[in-house]
């Protein structure tokens, strides 16, 4: 079979190794140099090892209780039993995974774990070992690779996707093919403060819409808590907090005991919000104090963050560091089955372009990797499979905003797109802000002209997500996980589960 995987971070190089060693025909399109974008740039880990005290079960559990209620059980169920042999694999491809003097592999804790099961390299560069050693996996092998290459669109024929569309070096081409998976990440680019690469502009999840395909969830955006508050955004790992350090305000209270008991270790959605909140009220950024674990230990445990911090002066061993939360996850996305199958024959999708149901309402920390390792495989390995029908409840028709009609819109620009959708479709949402965005978005849309640039693909992709995500949070009438109004109620936690899931479909 002839398959395009596009994307190059754990979920495409993944399924596509998988994919060649099965005897496919393999190509590899990427939007920058193989191996760029957010693989990379995860510091935690990946979650799946467990203890004497732990288990498959526990962790699952623990999925669960982050993602709200709503991960689907059968999903969250094939993330645990896959995921060893998947940490495995990558052990068996080169990754230098962090031990003990005894041989055993260490294993770390982050927010909502109830255990420590999460496996590290290099301390805090586990994304950059893994992306490494996928990246010289594949160049040991003779994948073709196509480099610098934006996905226009996917193509249909006789509705089934039968290969895609491509810029490449200012031309427009075509390559064929029997099947296509995505594996283009997310779209944090939505937002005015994200930790995604750059380049992280939902491509993938466009071209889905456009050609067909159900996504879901969009209103479920993840902001990690913890960004350093000077520079670029850098993110500083949630393991840090595992491994003992507090959040503090100004009167180096900790705060977020306010708003869950599990304070610190709370989920992200939770914290990110306490942050937030603390930070609006004091009119400055909250410290994340990391003082009592010492100058050895972190400089040992986490040599990139102890680098930058000390590169934007700070010295994190003697003094609290400013932090402050940004978009980090997507948990919705182009909605599959439990082996990455769409709604489109033809079409599969893994990792963060994905919305396999696993994350609910809020992605459990270290759990994406894992995810992007074991749905690229199964991806792979339903290749051939005959096309099942992918069921995703009943579409819901997309709401119009009820706010004022023929505002006056800003001059459309990347720029005031992030910021629309942080200040009106972040953190903290209410149905005033998500209506005035919808009609910002509808007045840039009608406005815009058909892009030939890779930018200004990249701003339509992001103007057609943007109009996606604030639809699906002005739907869901009720604060859950990651998508929280403050004009709304929290469900009951036996409530929860209950909920419908946001599902959109191209108009």
């Amino acid at each position: 079979m002839n398959v395009i995987v596009v994307g190059s971070g754990i979920a495409g190089l993944t399924a596509a190794l998988h994919a060649h060693e099965a005897g496919h025909d393999v190509t590899i399109v990427t939007k920058r140099d193989l191996g760029d974008g957010c693989t990379g740039l995860a510091q935690g880990g990946v979650a799946g090892i467990y203890g004497p005290d732990d288990s498959a079960a526990l962790h699952a559990a623990d999925t669960r209780d982050a993602g709200a209620g709503l991960s689907d059980r059968d999903a969250v169920q094939v993330l645990v039993t896959d995921g060893a042999a998947r940490i495995a694999e990558l052990i068996a491809r080169g990754v230098g995974f962090d031990r003990a003097v005894d041989g055993t592999l260490l294993l770390g804790r982050e927010a909502a774990h109830r255990h420590a099961r999460i496996v590290h390299a290099g301390g805090d560069a586990t994304g950059a070992a893994i992306s490494a050693a996928l990246v010289a996996s594949v160049r040991r092998t003779d994948i073709p690779l196509v480099e610098h290459a934006f996905l226009v669109d996917l193509l249909r024929q006789e509705g089934a996707v039968r290969g895609i569309r491509i810029l490449l070096d200012g031309e427009v081409s075509e390559i064929p093919a029997d099947a296509v998976i995505l594996a283009t990440g997310g779209a944090g680019h939505l937002y005015a403060h994200t930790t995604n690469a750059a380049g992280t502009t939902g491509d993938g999840i466009a071209a889905a819409i456009r050609a067909g395909a159900a996504v879901a969830d969009l209103e479920f955006v993840q902001f990690h808590p913890t960004i350093l508050a000077k520079g670029p955004a850098f993110l500083i790992s949630e393991a840090v907090r595992g491994e003992g350090a507090t959040l503090i305000d100004d009167d180096a209270r900790r705060f977020v005991f306010d708003s869950h008991p599990d304070g610190e270790l709370a989920p992200r959605d939770v914290v990110a919000r306490a942050i937030a909140r603390r930070a609006t009220a004091q009119a400055a950024p909250v410290r994340l104090d990391a003082t009592m674990l010492g100058a050895e230990t972190l400089a040992r445990r986490f040599p990139t963050i102890d680098r930058v911090t000390r590169e934007r002066g700070f010295d994190w061993a003697r003094e609290p560091i400013p932090v402050t939360p940004a978009a980090h996850y997507l948990m919705g996305g182009v909605v599959t089955d439990l082996d990455g199958r769409t709604t489109v024959p033809g079409l599969f999708a893994a990792g963060e372009v994905a919305r396999t149901g696993v994350h609910g309402a809020n992605r459990l920390a270290s759990n994406s990797l894992l995810e992007g390792a074991v749905f690229g495989a199964r991806a792979a390995a339903a290749l051939t499979r005959p096309w099942a029908d992918v069921a995703h409840g009943s579409p819901q028709a997309r709401p119009r905003a009820e706010g004022s009609r023929g505002a006056i819109a800003p001059a459309f620009s990347r720029a005031s797109l992030q910021r629309l959708m942080w200040e009106d479709v972040g953190l903290l949402r209410n149905r005033d802000g998500l209506s005035r965005a919808l009609d910002v978005l509808q007045t840039w849309t009608a406005e815009s002209s058909a892009p030939t640039t890779v930018s200004a693909r990249e701003d339509a992709n992001l103007l057609l997500l943007a109009q996606a995500t604030a639809t699906a949070a002005l739907a869901r009438t009720v604060s859950v996980g990651a998508h929280h109004r403050v004009d709304a109620p929290e469900p009951a936690a036996d409530a929860s589960s209950r909920l419908p899931s946001s599902i959109l479909e191209p108009v």
